[in-house]
């Protein structure tokens, strides 16, 4: 049993922000079905993307551009339809907003695009980047191997808001915008102040090594952190100043930071400072991540990242065979779905 089992999910995504979003809902118990274009997702063709982000669904093939009410038969027994075209392009296969809750009017209808669905952005096309770009978070380099934040953000957005929705019982519009989660985030940033090393305080932030590492440093006002960096760092003579004295010597406090820590191997430096009790880590790359203790013993990196007591995610599955939809209930009336706790009268 799982937090969300009866909840169905009718999933018209594809790429990585909308199948993430499901995929989140699909590992709490609730039953996805995919719906693919003739072919596939293209996605498909990416399997070691594809697998790890479209397990514990079913998937059916449905060519909307010829058979948009077979669509709207699935979306009458959902209780969730999550799409992420461009606006307006849903509207024009036949499965908008408007022709889906013509046939369920409690249906929680979720769209997931880069700009929203509406503003002088929304028509553009675009991918992370762009979205990042837009809302002040690109990477300082190329970002050819960055982590899609833009992607993974709305993706989360949309399963909070999806089950918000659920919650309230009785059928809604949501429109998310991937840019618009992200401005929403820089938002609740102050302006950048002028620092010439671009860092907030002293001792916090991504400082190089020696060897060509770095390091994560998280000092910001708590005395007995800063005092704990400058004791592992040999800055002895540092370790009694206030919050507001390194406020004020900001820029020479971080540039004596930088440079203890240039002169060390990354490791020897995480060592230091985890023995002296200073909040540092390793800056990783994607492999090194997989290869953490802490990870892998909390089973997050194959399963959900969610822990629960009474209701635990499901364990790692398999990734839907194409057109596999035999036994999601909403397609097999012969299977009765569990009790529905979400399904509501709509004009509750």
């Amino acid at each position: 049993m799982g937090l969300l089992d009866g909840l169905r999910v009718l999933d018209l995504t594809m790429w990585r922000p909308g199948p993430y979003a499901t995929q989140l809902l699909a590992q709490l118990g609730a039953e996805v079905l995919k719906v693919e274009p003739p072919g596939g997702e293209p996605m498909r063709a990416f399997r070691g993307h594809f697998d790890l982000l479209n397990r514990h669904k079913r998937s059916v093939m449905i060519d909307l551009k010829a058979d948009a009410a077979r669509c709207l038969e699935l979306a009458a027994e959902a209780d969730v339809f999550v799409e992420g075209y461009r606006p307006g392009v849903a509207d024009r296969l036949g499965v908008g907003y408007e022709a889906v809750r013509a046939v369920n009017p409690r249906i929680v209808y979720c769209s997931i695009s880069g700009y929203g669905a509406s503003g002088p952005l929304a028509s553009l096309p675009g991918h992370d980047v762009n979205y990042r770009a837009y809302a002040g978070t690109a990477p300082p380099n190329d970002g050819g191997h960055e982590f899609p934040v833009a992607d993974m953000a709305a993706a989360t957005m949309a399963a909070f808001a999806i089950l918000a929705a659920c919650h309230k019982g009785r059928g809604e519009r949501i429109d998310l915008g991937m840019a618009d989660v992200l401005a929403n985030w820089m938002g609740t940033l102050p302006v950048p102040g002028t620092s010439k090393s671009g860092r907030p305080v002293p001792g916090y932030g991504a400082y190089p090594a020696r060897d060509g590492g770095r390091i994560g440093l998280g000092v910001v006002s708590e005395d007995r952190l800063w005092a704990a960096t400058c004791q592992a760092l040999g800055l002895d003579h540092h370790a009694g100043l206030s919050f507001p004295e390194r406020l004020a010597r900001a820029e020479e406090l971080d540039r004596d930071v930088a440079e203890r820590i240039a002169a060390l191997p990354r490791d020897t430096a995480v060592t230091r400072l985890t023995a002296a009790g200073a909040p540092v880590a390793p800056v990783l790359s994607p492999a090194e991540m997989r290869t953490v203790d802490h990870f892998q013993q909390r089973g997050v990196l194959d399963g959900s990242p969610v822990r629960t007591l009474h209701d635990p995610p499901l364990p790692p599955g398999r990734a839907p065979d194409l057109d596999d939809a035999d036994g999601w209930s909403g397609t097999d009336p012969g299977r009765h779905a569990p009790d529905r706790p979400y399904e509501r009268s709509p004009d509750e």
